[in-house]
């Protein structure tokens, strides 16, 4: 069932609507990432001064451009963690416009869904975004100790935390908190698998960018197969 909802989930990304979703959460992506690689390449301009005068070695020119080059790889590795967490806040913009798109096209007939206000929905991601982004800034330390099983680290933490949140705020638009809590409670090894295996591509630079919409459209399909259940 994960595989078949995840399938589905990267077919509705073709739907035009899904894919206008995307193009909003790429662009938004790509500036963050830029605001963050802009800031730091200004820190290394004002903190690095442009000759650097080494013993036996005499002056060295070439210290700020070569640090300012390797700002890059360093935020291309450090997008692989922070695409977690900024995943975490693109749903809670996109999750009711990707959610409608995949019921209107699969589950027609519903009733409305439950009306939720901004600061509710604000609030339950950005919420999200600290508690992911904690987890992840403590699993740097730990991944030094756990040496190759790291990945399984990763994967587990955030396909609890991503499962999770994707899952109840999916749930959030057609249930009540204690309903969403109870078929949560019953479901949760399935939701974890689900959200270890949408942690997968979160890894992948570029492929990344589409996971918040296919999480979101994913989790629809799996929310109704349970609750349906």
């Amino acid at each position: 069932m994960i595989f078949e909802v995840f399938l589905r989930g990267w077919a509705d990304l073709a739907r035009p609507r899904a894919l206008k979703v995307l193009l909003k959460g790429i662009g938004l992506a790509v500036l963050l990432l830029f605001g963050v690689w802009f800031g730091l390449f200004e820190l290394i301009s004002w903190f690095v001064p442009d000759t650097i005068t080494l013993p036996w070695i005499g002056p060295v020119g070439w210290i700020d451009p070569a640090l300012s080059i390797a700002s890059i790889g360093v935020m291309l590795i450090a997008s692989i963690f922070l695409m977690v967490p900024v995943a975490s806040v693109f749903t809670g913009f996109f999750l009711d416009e990707v959610a409608e798109v995949v019921e209107t096209a699969h589950y027609p007939g519903l009733p409305e869904v439950r009306s939720l206000s901004l600061a509710e929905t604000l609030g339950d991601s950005l919420r999200f975004f600290c508690v992911v982004l904690l987890a992840n800034f403590v699993a740097l330390f730990l991944y030094f100790f756990v040496g190759p099983l790291a990945p399984l680290l990763f994967f587990a933490l955030n396909g609890y935390l991503l499962g999770r949140e994707y899952f109840q705020m999916v749930a959030a638009r057609r249930m009540s908190r204690p309903e969403v809590a109870m078929l949560y409670g019953q479901n949760k090894v399935t939701v974890w698998m689900a959200g270890a295996l949408m942690a997968l591509p979160l890894t992948v630079p570029l492929l990344n960018l589409a996971v918040p919409v296919v999480g979101a459209a994913a989790f629809t399909h799996l929310f109704h197969r349970l609750a349906r259940n």
